[in-house]
């Protein structure tokens, strides 16, 4: 750097993560090898997002500044050899949105050092990065405590002149979940026809919208579940979990550009039926999730005819139906969707990382981050850069299901009690 031995900006007891109208203060340190002529040395707090038409491009279409303030913490002077500190502090805005960080944009907060120099001279940069955290309360979300249910019925044809009719019904036990819960999801399933149908599977999807001169969309399937197929003339019912791992929350209050949504998809490939639930990933958890089964959604008793409609009966072949428990196959855990799955963009492709487990505080160049919890929060942002969830696929055969409710809350409260 010349006669400019350190520009560096450091924070306050070196904390990293902020929240809305919290104050940012810390100090500029400057080291010289000579002797200096300046016009200011000026300090500068941004806050602002950024939306680019290709992944991982800083040569953003859109853009939008939710504070820039500029400090000039020493005017026009010379400053002889040896160094220097100066102090600064700037006042957050109340409304300021979760930090982020994807493949298509980012909203990002950063502190701006400058020596101005006389004519002829450049100047002397350097930037510190910062994170906003802005909490989202599930228990302020209505109904969020509700169980989440969607049944969906499809009349399809096989054998040419025969048809028949599959009807599926989901349901989790909530309508929105923090890092580490675990979604309870029960799906019935009811195969009207003489065919066998093709195996069910249920993914938790990340949908991230970027909202350029052409809106993009990055899905992700971040978690999933595969469960046999139901034979012919069969009512089957399918009981799993999903572990939710460190995601970033749901919506990003504040910001205009980048909006943030999950949801949980059960599907069968053949015929193709599909059903999806919203659900919200929040950073503070529902006061009152169900612990016992009896909370658990009821779902509808499925009614079955002594005996189809009469137009039906020749072409079905209709029996009465038997009920059975339908066995999980397999887990695995998904970076990305692959292009046969549930991937568009408008046109562009996603981009995904390679990504390993990480404390509570999480940066990375993936579409998952930041993501922030509740509580203490440890930053180590070289040693664990990147995140990703628990990998089921790498485990052991047979393939063991994570822990029930009841298990995951006796074993907290065993914890809880032991800690007493």
């Amino acid at each position: 750097m010349g006669k400019v031995q350190e520009l560096s900006v450091t924070l306050r007891n070196n904390k990293v993560v902020y929240g809305p109208g919290e104050m940012v203060s810390g100090e500029v340190r400057i080291r010289l090898a000579a002797h200096l002529n300046f016009k200011a040395v000026k300090v500068n707090c941004i806050g602002s997002c950024g939306v680019a038409n290709k992944a991982n491009d800083t040569a953003w279409q859109v853009e939008e500044q939710y504070f820039s303030s500029t400090l000039s913490v020493a005017e026009k002077g010379s400053l002889i050899a040896g160094e220097y500190t100066y102090p600064f502090q700037f006042l957050l805005s109340a409304t300021i949105p979760t930090s982020f960080e994807g493949p298509f944009g980012k909203i990002s907060y950063r502190i701006r050092a400058t020596i101005e120099t006389t004519r002829f001279s450049k100047d002397y940069k350097t930037e510190k990065v910062f994170y906003i955290l802005n909490l989202l309360n599930l228990n302020e979300i209505n109904d969020i405590e509700q169980p989440n249910i969607a049944t969906v019925t499809k009349k399809f044809s096989y054998l040419i002149v025969k048809s028949g009719i599959i009807t599926l019904t989901v349901s989790t036990d909530l309508k929105g979940y923090t890092s580490g819960q675990i979604i309870h999801l029960t799906t019935d399933i009811q195969n009207k026809s003489g065919k066998d149908i093709g195996n069910i599977v249920a993914s938790l999807i990340q949908k991230v919208t970027y909202k350029s001169k052409r809106i993009i969309y990055d899905l992700r399937a971040i978690a999933e579940v595969e469960g046999s197929g139901v034979k012919s003339w069969k009512q089957a019912e399918w009981k799993e979990q999903i572990i939710v791992p460190p995601l970033p929350q749901s919506s990003l209050h504040g910001c205009n550009l980048i909006q943030v949504d999950y949801f949980i998809q059960v599907s069968v490939r053949s015929p193709e039926v599909l059903v999806s639930l919203p659900i919200y990933i929040g950073n503070i958890a529902i006061n009152s999730p169900p612990l016992t089964p009896s909370r658990q959604p009821q779902l509808p008793v499925a009614v079955i005819p002594t005996a189809p409609p009469a137009e039906e009966v020749g072409a079905t072949g209709y029996q009465p139906m038997d009920s059975i428990i339908l066995p999980t196959k397999s887990h695995s855990q998904q970076q990305t969707l692959s292009p046969q799955a549930l991937s568009y963009t408008s046109g562009f492709e996603s981009d995904a990382s390679a990504q390993v487990p990480v404390p509570r505080l999480c940066i990375s160049t993936g579409a998952t981050v930041p993501y922030y919890a509740d509580g203490p929060v440890v930053a180590d942002l070289t040693e664990n850069p990147l995140i990703l969830p628990p990998e089921y696929s790498m485990w052991a055969q047979p393939f063991e299901p994570p822990p029930t409710y009841e298990e995951s809350c006796s074993s907290a409260n065993s914890s809880m009690s032991a800690g007493n």
